[in-house]
């Protein structure tokens, strides 16, 4: 039964998904097997709904299915991000907190992908001076599709509170720089350029987020620059905190704190905001239609066998895709179906040629009648890891059928 039901759900999402589209679902010979063919027929049925979820998964952008390990970690701001702009969100939601600049929002909004990268810890080089931290940081992005447009990215990176013995706080700087090339053999110093500064009072706990969008494009461009960056975190001498205090005041390495339970969230992360050329963005496009929806007038009740909207939920645990979509668990999808019955009325949504075609047919049979199809669609935004275990957020087109006509 549960084969049955997985079957089932694959294949409505391949009609809910992909709109029936000729030529995508393949040919299956429906000749009556006997029970000599009978396993033969089951793996031609295996192979089938194997190459129809790679079909289903080359639309999402991926390749195969992402098994993500147990050790896999989505940070909290994704999940804030994903809770801000879902279908569910009920408007009293706000943007997760942040301290990003407001031409850097604006560049996030024109974005429908938004993926998060830690980066790797195997090439960190921390160092400590006299006075300042400083922390090299390299991102893997490799695994951002060459025809995605990185509109924005931020580096987001956690600071504790940290105070004197008075009971009160100062004020660090922290500087961000990218690396131009790494440190010769003769020099202990990369060549860098700086990115953003802020100056931080240091009895706040909070994230503080740095512009870093104009490096950030140019690695995805042209992978071969991408030489990290490199965070240098100043102390002042007034602080009245001692040096070691001050050294962990900013979570920019595993070494330097002992919590190792919180470091999974409160590491540095790297989030870029980009564009596939394909929808619109995911940061309005939601909201605007719900809004643009409460508005309209409620249409009046059709007859039940009319062409109309009906319920169906699609459940990604069915099909297994719950191991690798964080959220949400499903989707309210809907589907149209009913008859376009001669005449047509002016609540079935119909098109000049749907009112022709189904006069024609009132007179000739041999005419077909208009179909009961979608004719408005909004979008989903999902929330999962893709192969590489990157965090993504992304706006995926017309999933929702949000009203049904004759055409």
């Amino acid at each position: 039964m549960v084969a049955v039901v997985r079957t089932l759900t694959v294949l409505l999402l391949g009609q809910v998904l992909l709109g029936g589209a000729v030529g995508l679902i393949p040919d299956i010979d429906r000749r009556k097997y006997s029970d000599s063919g009978r396993q033969t027929a089951e793996r031609s049925d295996m192979n089938f709904l194997n190459a129809f979820e790679q079909r289903l998964l080359s639309m999402f952008g991926l390749k195969r299915r992402p098994t993500p390990s147990a050790s896999a970690v989505v940070p909290q701001y994704m999940l804030d991000l994903y809770h801000m702009h879902s279908e569910n969100d009920d408007l009293n939601i706000r943007r997760p907190r942040s301290t990003m600049g407001k031409h850097v929002e604006r560049a996030a909004s024109r974005a429908n992908t938004i993926r998060g990268f830690h980066h790797e810890e195997a090439f960190e080089a921390l160092s400590s001076l006299k006075g300042k931290t400083t922390q090299q940081f390299f991102f893997n992005l490799t695994s951002v599709p060459v025809e995605e447009l990185i509109t924005a990215a931020e580096l987001r990176i956690f600071r504790d509170q940290v105070l004197s013995e008075a009971g009160t706080g100062g004020f660090h700087r922290i500087n961000i720089y990218e690396v131009f090339r790494p440190a010769p053999a003769t020099s202990k110093e990369p060549l860098t350029r700086l990115l953003d500064t802020r100056l931080v009072q240091d009895s706040h706990t909070r994230w503080e987020s740095f512009d870093v969008g104009s490096a950030v494009g140019r690695w995805a461009r042209e992978s071969h620059h991408n030489h990290g960056i490199l965070v240098e975190v100043l102390h002042p001498k007034e602080s009245g905190a001692s040096e070691e205090a001050q050294r962990k005041h900013v979570r920019v390495s595993r070494s330097l704190h002992s919590d190792e339970d919180s470091w999974a969230q409160a590491r540095p992360l790297l989030v870029t905001y980009s564009h596939d050329g394909q929808g619109s963005a995911v940061l309005h496009a939601n909201r605007e239609k719900r809004q643009a929806r409460r508005g309209q007038k409620p249409r009046r009740k059709n007859p039940r066998t009319n062409c109309r909207r009906h319920a169906l939920y699609v459940d990604f645990s069915d099909v297994g895709w719950n191991e690798w979509i964080v959220a949400p668990p499903g989707y309210h999808a809907f589907y149209c179906h009913g008859e376009c019955p001669f005449p047509l009325s002016d609540h079935l949504n119909s098109t000049n040629h749907a009112i022709v075609q189904t006069l024609v047919n009132s007179v000739n049979s041999n005419i077909p009648r208009a179909c009961c199809v979608p004719t408005e669609l909004s979008p989903i935004s999902l929330l999962y890891l893709d192969e590489h275990e990157k965090v993504i957020l992304k706006n995926y087109q017309d999933m929702v059928v949000e009203g049904c006509g004759c055409r």
